[in-house]
């Protein structure tokens, strides 16, 4: 509930219950809305959501005093992903390489950045660096945005026009 109403108060045991199952079941689910609108990325999420995990992770245990597990980046910006998926969705039903891609991906990316920064931030009593918690999280989902406006993949053999 938290990363569908962001503007709400974060509680700060949030984590406590942390699992993985959500974030998996997301990410297949964004790779087959992008696999029914043409675009099979599926090693492509999974690469990018793992190395942006572990560098989230690095980033926020250099930042913080208290730390974190990577169980538990994982886990937000597995929940926080929610957003593109509605985005790779759509994808289905119109094509999002237009100014309504652009503006449904900027309007995406800014709602999971906010929704993991304002977790992050919370949990990790960092009330101050939200802005530097912001900008790896944002580029994270930025990447995910790419990957569902811009990747068009012809399937088939290549045509020469001779």
């Amino acid at each position: 509930m938290t990363v569908l109403n962001p503007l709400r108060r974060v509680d700060e045991r949030i984590m406590d219950d942390a699992d993985l199952a959500g974030p998996l079941l997301f990410c297949f689910c964004f790779g087959t809305f992008l696999l029914f609108s043409g675009k099979p990325q599926f090693g492509y999420i999974y690469g990018v959501g793992l190395l942006g995990s572990a560098s989230i992770y690095t980033l926020l245990n250099l930042m913080s005093e208290k730390g974190i597990d990577a169980y538990r980046v994982s886990s937000v910006l597995g929940y926080c992903l929610l957003p593109m998926v509605g985005v790779g969705a759509l994808s289905v039903l119109v094509t999002l390489d237009g100014l309504l891609g652009y503006v449904l991906a900027l309007v995406s990316v800014t709602w999971c950045t906010y929704a993991a920064s304002g977790i992050f931030v919370a949990v990790l009593r960092m009330s101050d660096q939200r802005l530097l918690v912001a900008y790896p999280v944002g580029l994270l989902y930025g990447c995910f945005a790419l990957l569902s406006v811009f990747s068009n993949v012809s399937v088939g053999g290549s045509s020469s026009g001779k």
